[in-house]
């Protein structure tokens, strides 16, 4: 009989002899499978077969992959289950796609960050109070380092910009411990918390900038650049806004550290004509003085190694020269009043009031027009002092620059000095002059070779005398300090007591008799420092980024320089009269000199000798009327003394030279001048 087949029993027990099972080893642990799971697994996948055709694109021919790939044959049916891979496939995928996540592209983040400032600033600007926090955020844009870099600048100029809209205009104190802890009331709590508030953030925001505006060394990228730019011109918006606030003597350092620095590009222009229009501006004198003080200071540190624009700034500011009213010659428009009219005034409805109403009033209106009075004085008296310190520092400063001799900063020092000449203390006038003759002195030196050895003795350690030496004007110089002595005494009461001081000025006059000759033949005579016919060296980092200051400073031609000087000399009568020796001998060598000058310059000099003429033709007629010759000998036109050009042995005769001239202004000017002379007989 076949034996059937018989099944196969599983054994559960464990076995008798106490052999360890492999399943039983721990009776307390039924979690086998999680120690199977951690063991590492073999791949050996192999890849499923490829089907799909490879796809082309403009990179080129791409291989596809199946959608549907076939599982593993070594998979474990137990553990490797359809559900893991699943999983583990998910996991690789999601990670895969965090890496290659795209970023937001910058246009996209710029839009966003416009849309943002707006909505800010518009709620900013709506109520200040509950939405002073909105500064923080923008604060925040401004400096994440992962914003893009023109979100920096949108945050910046936004922050500059509601700024000048939410300050109040006046300053803002610090609290002391009284105030915090007096008792106040819910309003006043809560306007002191946002003014503090507005302090705090303001104040941060002024670091930033300071920050943002230190001079890199070294080469700076463009980013940190471009960024110097937008925090500089914030700060000069600032200041030129809101003057009046808190921390604006850190606005001014941000200004004055740009303008150190003697680098010329649009950063330091628009910092010039920040600090010009702020002096122009100020009324009351405190921001000016204050911006001196630290450009003075600056200026000592630097050994006045500055720019010469620098200077020019000193002639904006306005210095004892301020009139509330509109005035002319014959009368002053003062304030509108209202005029008394004649006959019968319209009856009005008189308000009824008791006694002591009317004696309150009355008291109530004295007092006001008391306090009134009381602060015209006070801001007239603070405004004089505050200008009073301003114009010491900027005659601190011209003098030590004129003791220096630095070559460059002459031509600001002498026509601020021409400027504000009628400031100046009479005890000042004796060295001032003294020092302007040293420097009419080293100019004709200098022309003549022979202040080499002296300049070597004096200084020998220093470095680029030749370089200074070249870049110096000695002619417009010693113009300069001419025009600038005169200033010194005309249109003001100290000429009437020139004679008490022992002032004399017969230095410069013969000083520009002597220049005469020079200048005519001088080929820039019509051209000022700025467009001389010398073409600039296109290597220079100077003439490539140079950028003209507004104010006509070393603007004045040569010949506009001399022209103010003869018109000093010899028609102001300040100083009396001028003698006929003079008249004479700058008469003959004028005309001799219009021979060489070019056609608008001899105009200029043809249309003084008509105003010589006809104050003074009586005098110099001999000159043109040999039968009126008074002078005996040779005439010497060649002498560098008045005296001895014995000018009256000699005669016009440029004259009927310049009756022929190609240009027929000269010609009609030269008869002109005849016919002067002819009717002053």
């Amino acid at each position: 009989m076949a034996r059937g087949q018989s099944t196969k029993r599983r054994r559960l027990s464990p076995p008798a002899d106490g052999g360890d099972s492999e399943l039983f080893t721990n009776d307390g642990e039924w979690d086998v499978e999680q120690d199977y799971e951690r063991r590492p697994r073999k791949t050996n996948k192999k890849e499923a077969e490829r089907t799909r055709l490879p796809i082309k694109t403009s990179e080129g021919f791409v291989q596809a992959k199946d959608e549907v790939e076939e599982p593993a044959e070594d998979s474990d049916s137990f553990l490797g289950t359809d559900d893991d891979e699943m999983e583990d496939g998910s996991g690789e995928e999601s990670e895969e796609e965090e890496e290659k996540k795209p970023k937001i592209p910058v246009k996209v983040q710029i839009m966003q960050a416009k849309e943002d400032l707006a909505r800010i600033a518009s709620q900013i600007n709506e109520d200040p109070e509950e939405n002073i926090a909105l500064f923080k955020t923008m604060a925040e844009m401004a400096n994440n380092p992962d914003s893009p870099l023109t979100v920096k600048k949108l945050a910046l100029a936004a922050q500059a910009a509601i700024y000048k809209d939410v300050i109040p205009g006046y300053r803002i104190r610090p609290l002391s411990e009284e105030d915090k802890t007096a008792k106040v009331s819910k309003d006043v709590r809560k306007l002191r918390d946002f003014e503090q508030s507005l302090v705090s953030g303001y104040k941060n925001y002024v670091n930033t900038l300071a920050l943002l505006a230190k001079p890199g060394r070294g080469h700076t990228s463009e980013k940190d650049a471009s960024l110097k730019t937008m925090a500089i011109n914030c700060a000069c918006s600032l200041l030129q806004a809101v003057p009046h606030f808190n921390f604006r003597t850190e606005l001014i350092k941000i200004i004055i550290n740009r303008l150190a620095r003697r680098l010329v590009d649009p950063d330091m222009a628009k910092c010039r004509e920040t600090v010009e229009d702020v002096f122009a501006k100020d009324i009351d004198g405190i921001v000016s003085l204050e911006t001196v003080r630290l450009l003075s200071k600056m200026m000592k540190a630097r050994d006045f190694r500055i720019h010469e624009s620098v200077l020019d700034t000193f002639l904006h500011l306005r210095l004892l020269g301020e009139f509330t009213f509109k005035a002319s010659t014959e009368r002053i428009d003062r304030e509108e009043q209202e005029e008394p009219t004649r006959g019968k005034k319209p009856k009005q409805k008189r308000e009824f009031r008791t006694k002591k109403e009317r004696k309150v009033m009355k008291e109530r209106k004295v007092v006001e027009k008391d306090m009134k009075q009381a602060d015209a004085l006070v801001s007239h008296e603070e405004r004089d002092k505050n200008q009073a310190e301003t114009l010491k520092l900027v005659f601190g400063n011209y003098f030590r620059i004129l003791k220096q001799r630095i070559p460059h900063l002459m031509g600001p020092v002498l026509e601020g000095l021409a400027k504000y000449a009628r400031l100046i203390n009479q005890d000042f006038f004796g060295d001032l002059l003294e020092a302007l003759k040293d420097l009419i002195g080293h100019a004709e030196r200098e022309d003549q070779g022979e202040d080499e050895e002296e300049d070597e003795e004096e200084d020998e350690n220093k470095e680029g005398a030749i370089s200074e030496a070249a870049s110096r004007d000695s002619r417009r110089e010693a113009l300069l300090c001419t025009v600038t002595a005169f200033a010194l005494l005309d249109g003001q009461d100290t000429a009437k007591a020139a004679t008490t001081l022992h002032l004399d000025l017969s230095y410069f006059i013969k000083h520009l008799y002597r220049s005469l000759y020079a200048l005519s033949t001088n080929p820039e005579v019509e051209y000022n420092p700025n467009t001389s016919l010398r073409l600039p060296d296109p290597n220079s980092p100077e003439e490539s980024s140079r950028i003209r200051s507004k104010n006509k400073v070393n603007f004045q031609t040569p010949m506009v320089l001399l022209l103010r000087c003869l018109q000093s000399t010899l028609l102001s009568r300040a100083h009396g009269n001028p003698p006929p020796v003079r008249l004479a001998s700058f008469s003959k060598r004028l005309m001799t000199s219009s021979l060489q000058l070019p056609e608008k310059s001899a105009l200029a000099t043809l249309s003084l000798m008509q105003q010589v003429s006809r104050h003074h033709g009586r005098r110099i007629s001999p000159l043109w009327h040999t039968d009126e010759r008074k002078g005996d000998g040779v005439f010497n036109a060649y002498s560098a003394d008045i005296e001895g050009t014995n000018v009256f042995a000699g005669s016009v005769y440029e004259g009927e030279l310049l009756r022929q001239h190609y240009c027929p202004q000269v010609r009609d000017a030269a008869i002109d001048i005849e016919k002067m002379l002819l009717a002053a007989k």
